[in-house]
């Protein structure tokens, strides 16, 4: 079915409730690669089950995330820079979110208010785990671009990087409270934007909220099951190094009325030094995109709003 709402911009939008992303059981590595790469071309999202992300891991990070987020302002506040509100971007961006931002090759990795450091246990735990998810998907979506006979140098080359001790990868907590929603127009949780990175390895509540937009003005609500899935979608910098082959496509999350949702984002990204063009093999037309670090390119993606296509500056 297709809706037609007005948002607070005045913008007329569709939501489409009949399109399913794609969901990839890894049991089958090579029936998955094939699907992956599919998905990666037409919707830039799929999800996947049977990932081998143990359920106690991500068990017991959502539980102390709900635990913290549960807790009186001021003692959230004792956690110091990486816990935020409202203001998602340096440019004015604002939205219905509370979070939590960590560096995972930071050292220590530490929460302030965490006496007992349960809550920085299981989250470091938890980057280990999907850490390892995000370099197997990886690894499978470049063979699957390679063809039969990659080049195991190119074809391991994205997962080099999230494994380098230097990798800027970032791991990031959002809740998103019920509000209310009495109006006919939708509140936004967290704008319309692309992820600037690699690869994002999503996890939520199984409380629904995220959108994505593969047509200008059409948003398609993601279904948060199976429960056990995470959501994966491609970053503006796998679409750079596969020339465009794979999209990189808007998305933004809704609050809901009822409902408090959460969701833990894993961004794997190269070290700020490292060099991203058009990988070798990939694609035979000239590059779209001229060479550049991620370090430049991150710095010119924070300097612009939320909504902004960040890509079009780098291309040729």
């Amino acid at each position: 079915m297709v809706v037609i709402s007005q948002n607070p911009t005045m913008k007329i939008e569709k939501i489409r409730d009949d399109i399913d992303l794609p969901i990839i059981n890894l049991l089958n590595k090579s029936e998955a690669m094939k699907e992956m790469v599919r998905a990666c071309e037409e919707y830039g999202f799929f999800k996947v089950i049977n990932h081998g992300v143990p359920q106690e891991i991500i068990s017991q990070v959502e539980e102390e995330a709900a635990g913290f987020f549960a807790m009186p302002g001021p003692e959230k506040m004792r956690a110091g820079p990486t816990y935020g509100f409202k203001n998602i971007g340096v440019k004015g961006d604002v939205g219905e979110v509370e979070y939590l931002i960590f560096q995972p090759n930071s050292s220590p990795f530490l929460i302030q208010s965490d006496e007992s450091n349960k809550f920085s246990s299981a989250i470091n735990a938890y980057v280990e785990a999907v850490r390892k998810l995000a370099c197997e998907l990886l690894d499978l979506l470049m063979e699957g671009l390679l063809g039969s006979t990659p080049n195991p140098t190119t074809s391991s080359m994205l997962s080099r990087l999230i494994n380098d001790s230097e990798s800027d990868s970032v791991l990031r907590v959002n809740h998103y409270p019920p509000v209310d929603v009495s109006t006919d127009s939708p509140r936004i949780g967290f704008g319309e934007h692309t992820d600037p990175q690699i690869i994002t390895l999503l996890r939520s509540n199984g409380v629904k909220g995220l959108q994505i937009s593969i047509e200008d003005g059409v948003w398609i609500p993601v279904n948060p099951r199976p429960e056990s899935s995470f959501c994966i979608n491609v970053g503006d910098l796998l679409q750079v190094m596969t020339n465009g082959r794979f999209v990189s496509v808007k998305h933004r999350v809704t609050v809901q009325p009822c409902e408090s949702r959460m969701s833990i984002a894993y961004f794997a990204a190269p070290p700020l030094h490292a060099t991203v063009s058009c990988l070798p093999g990939v694609a035979a037309t000239a590059p779209m995109y001229r060479s550049f670090s991620w370090g430049e390119y991150k710095q010119a993606a924070y300097m612009q709003r939320l909504g902004d296509t960040r890509l079009n500056l780098f291309a040729l």
